[in-house]
């Protein structure tokens, strides 16, 4: 999971990428980077390391000019750490070109032959962000090689070059990118399964347009939200502001996940506060907790903070439940389940929340988590609240159990590491020595935010239900994820020779 942000502006826009990255830095901790354009050049700056880490104050001079993209990143693909992966990247050929993306490819390693051998393109990382920038970049060299004038790229051209992009590349992804001397592009999936808004601001009779992962950007830098990037839809926007659209054919069927944890409560995403959508989780919830144990067991409701305060709040209102809160959290460790490594996450558990044991002496409580991935996270507090003094421990699940690996831009790649799998829910709690453990129904959680937005055709729901939306996930695919887990990532150089049967030489870049 990662956070892109693009800006075409009347003014220096180095500061509001800046500001905006920081409002999406919970999107991804582990780099982060900008670029600016000015005059048909680019100028970029980007690390290892948290916003406020990667940028200083000689870093921002530098970035000069009135359009940019930037990119918060959260490892999900590649080499996490390696700062060759940090985006946007950068190609040169047909056009100057720079993009960000959120999301993952599944057919990441096909493309990457094609690149490589067919269209004699070189990838120098491992991630799959480059490879879909070069699919990108050739698609618009195809494009641009049928006009009148091969020199000069055209609207059309490139909305012809996300069309076959659309049709080649697999997976889920949000992205911007910038064409050195032309604009701003940013396109989604064909299921929306990664979230993409658009904003603009009116200064003056001029009008500034913005693209991000999450609409609280735009609040943070006073921008309006215009509305959400359709899927398959494709935006460009020329240097001077003016706007253009080609939307082609896809299904509106976002990541569950999005609503469940990873997006900020203040965001709205396909016409649907976050906020209210974990709200109405909390609803639902409790009605689940009513069938699963007796409520004379319960003498308070605590969240465990930050993500499950809305459900947690809704969930002690329904059930007339004092709601308490007992853990304070230390803002300044980041998100434990998006920390690589079981070792990292345990040991950050007890650095992240601290409890107030008056809260939890002689009290039956019941925690409410946004959901319950690993497990670390959740025995590490259950045992944290009983060293506090509580008689028992139910913890409660805004989420359903999380049993299959996430492809689609979501840390969780192998079944072994899933709490869920292969165990019961009884089984769950003594995993995590709690004294009770309930999850949300999934046709509820999901029947509780097309109630917001009753457009929404569906959801990648995959980590929950084993349904992959995209149609080319199979067993074979997991076992292969599970099994190069632990293992370094490579790419070997594929041979041209054996691929110069299938090259066209019209179709090779120069």
């Amino acid at each position: 999971m990662c956070g892109v942000l693009g800006i075409i502006a009347h003014e220096s826009v180095n500061q509001l990428l800046y500001d905006g990255l920081q409002m999406l830095q919970h999107r991804g901790q582990d780099a982060a980077g900008i670029v600016t354009t000015q005059n048909g050049s680019f100028h970029m700056h980007k690390g290892k390391g948290m916003v406020r880490e990667v940028f200083r104050t000689r870093n921002m001079r530098d970035l000069h000019g009135n359009a940019g993209i930037a990119h918060v990143r959260y490892p999900t693909a590649g080499n996490a750490g390696s700062p060759a992966e940090a985006q946007p990247f950068y190609v040169s050929s047909p056009f100057g070109i720079v993009l960000a993306h959120n999301g993952n490819l599944t057919n990441t390693e096909e493309l990457y032959q094609e690149v490589y051998a067919k269209y004699l393109r070189h990838v120098n990382t491992q991630s799959d962000s480059e490879v879909l920038l070069n699919v990108f970049a050739h698609e618009i060299r195809s494009a641009v090689a049928a006009n009148t004038d091969p020199l000069r790229l055209t609207v059309d051209n490139i909305f012809d070059a996300v069309e076959k992009v659309h049709q080649r590349v697999r997976g889920a992804y949000g992205v911007v990118a910038m064409i050195a001397g032309y604009g701003l592009v940013a396109f989604r999936d064909p299921k929306g399964i990664r979230p993409l808004v658009l904003g603009k601001r009116e200064d003056k009779g001029k009008t500034s347009w913005a693209v991000a992962s999450e609409s609280v950007v735009f609040g943070g830098l006073a921008y309006d939200l215009v509305r959400d990037v359709e899927p398959t839809e494709a935006i460009f926007i020329d240097f001077d502001g003016n706007i253009h659209s080609r939307k082609f054919s896809g299904s509106l069927k976002p990541c569950l996940f999005e609503f469940v944890y990873f997006a900020r409560p203040d965001s709205v995403i396909d016409g649907v506060s976050v906020y209210q959508a974990r709200a109405d989780m909390g609803v639902t919830l409790a009605e689940k907790v009513k069938r699963a144990i007796s409520l004379d067991e319960i003498d308070v409701v605590m969240p465990i903070p930050d993500t499950s305060r809305p459900s947690a709040m809704e969930l002690a209102h329904h059930l007339n439940k004092p709601y308490r809160e007992g853990l304070i959290k230390n803002r300044y460790i980041g998100r434990t389940f998006i920390m690589p490594g079981q070792a990292t996450r345990k040991k950050s558990v007890r650095q992240k929340l601290n409890p107030i044991p008056s809260e939890f002496v002689g009290k039956n409580v019941l925690l409410v988590d946004d959901s319950i991935v690993r497990g670390t996270t959740s025995r590490e507090i259950v045992n944290m609240v009983r060293e506090s003094g509580a008689k028992k421990v139910f913890l409660a699940s805004a989420a359903p159990e999380v049993r299959f690996p996430n492809v689609y831009g979501i840390d969780m790649p192998t079944r072994e590491e899933l709490i869920a799998n292969g165990r019961s829910v009884e089984e769950i709690a003594a995993e995590v020595h709690a004294d009770a453990v309930i999850f949300q129904d999934l046709a509820d959680l999901e029947a509780a935010i097309i109630k917001l937005n009753p457009k929404i055709e569906g959801f990648d729901d995959s980590c929950f239900s084993g349904c992959y939306i995209t149609g080319d996930i199979d067993e074979a695919y997991l076992d292969n994820l599970s099994a190069s887990k632990h293992q370094p990532k490579t790419r070997p150089q594929p041979s041209i020779i054996d691929y110069s049967v299938n090259i066209d030489n019209s179709d090779t870049d120069e």
